[in-house]
């Protein structure tokens, strides 16, 4: 049974691969790749599809019916690897060099207000705690693993249990101040980081209290 499994999961990894390649496979073309019968194949379509991985299309020719024509979805494009994190590292440490520190964190805070703006609608009209408690869900929205309380001290917590850029932050941890801006942009509130994944604590925990009130006691984000 394992066996069979690999083999499937094989077949699919080679019809991604296959598809991403010339962007378009039929049936056909795709059953004379891995030696497969229209059916076989088929079954395997159908599964990616349900998983959001293929979609499929019909295309007229001249004669006959329709042909189903599949594509990768932009699920199925998330799968293949990306430098994306050694881009984003490279492009902190240039800026760092030629602008400095300073500049590298206000473009940082600018990145958090750009990225937090398309979520302001659902936060705004509501009391702190509603705030901090959609905070954490648009948070979880964006694949994070994230809850949030209230203190005995009355301050509200968010605690993250996975970072979203590690291993940026592994190298840059200038990095964290992008979060924390993004935090205090939707609850609109003193935000400070007070544990970090980084240092090897169990959370990024952001304590949210109110603007007016003035903080101390802080974990520093540099």
């Amino acid at each position: 049974m394992a066996g069979t499994s690999i083999q499937m999961q094989s077949t699919r990894q080679q019809i991604l691969e296959y598809l991403q390649r010339h962007g378009r496979g039929t049936v056909k073309e795709l059953g004379a790749l891995l030696g497969l019968t229209s059916t076989g194949i088929r079954q395997h379509l159908t599964v990616m599809e349900r998983d959001g991985l293929v979609e499929a299309r019909e295309e007229r020719g001249r004669v006959g019916r329709p042909t189903l024509v599949y594509s990768l979805t932009e699920k199925a494009d998330g799968l293949f690897p990306k430098t994306y994190d050694s881009l984003a590292t490279v492009l902190l440490e240039e800026l760092r060099e030629s602008e400095g520190n300073e500049r590298v964190h206000g473009l940082l805070q600018n990145v958090a207000r750009k990225l937090a703006a398309p979520h302001v609608q659902r936060v705004q009209a509501k009391t702190l705690r509603e705030r901090v408690k959609e905070t954490a869900s648009i948070m979880e929205d964006q694949g994070c693993v994230a809850d949030w309380h209230e203190g005995d001290d009355g301050d509200f917590y968010i605690d993250e249990y996975t970072c979203p850029f590690p291993k940026i932050a592994e190298v840059d941890r200038a990095v964290c101040a992008l979060h924390v801006e993004f935090v205090r942009t939707l609850t609109g509130s003193d935000t400070r980081l007070t544990r970090s994944l980084m240092r090897g604590e169990r959370a990024c925990t952001y304590r949210v209290r109110s603007a007016s009130i003035a903080e101390e006691d802080l974990v520093p984000v540099r």
